[in-house]
């Protein structure tokens, strides 16, 4: 075998890529994927408080969306069965603990004057209520009151 031939034959062996060769490699033209468990996600469910303190709400407005209770219904508030809080009188929100109470329970009430503060003193201040009820005999006097300035 002549000195040329060896060289042609050191040279197949030596290159992978050409198809004569004994050690031809095949690559990848891309990538390996892997897999993925939960492809990408859900879209966010835009949960969190959704009125601060010392904001002014009105029936059915939404205080709070949360999965479990990490804030509980206070003073005029209730929850709906998804765990949101809502308000049930129109007033200012709050955001408060109760002392000697379960340890780091977190409520959110409302109160029906901005300087009130909660947890209320009942005992002193009595109970907060609100009815919602329209006062008919203010009518009478808006409409006397209107009688009298037209004649």
């Amino acid at each position: 075998m002549s000195l040329q031939g060896l060289w042609r034959c050191a040279e197949l062996l030596r290159n992978p890529f050409k198809p004569a060769g004994l050690g031809s490699v095949r690559t990848a033209t891309k990538r390996a994927g892997g897999t993925v468990s939960n492809h990408g996600g859900s879209p966010g469910k835009r949960l969190g408080v959704k009125k601060f303190s010392d904001e002014f709400v009105i029936p059915g407005n939404i205080l709070v969306r949360q999965r479990g209770t990490v804030f509980h219904p206070g003073q005029h508030v209730k929850m709906g069965r998804d765990h949101t809080l809502y308000a049930t009188v129109p007033g200012y929100v709050r955001f408060y603990k109760v002392p000697g109470a379960r340890k780091d329970r977190k409520y959110v009430g409302i109160v029906t004057n901005k300087g009130e503060k909660l947890p209320r003193d009942e005992q002193n201040l009595g109970r907060s209520r609100f009815f919602g009820l329209v006062d008919l005999n203010a009518f009478k006097k808006e409409a006397a009151a209107e009688a009298t300035v037209s004649s």
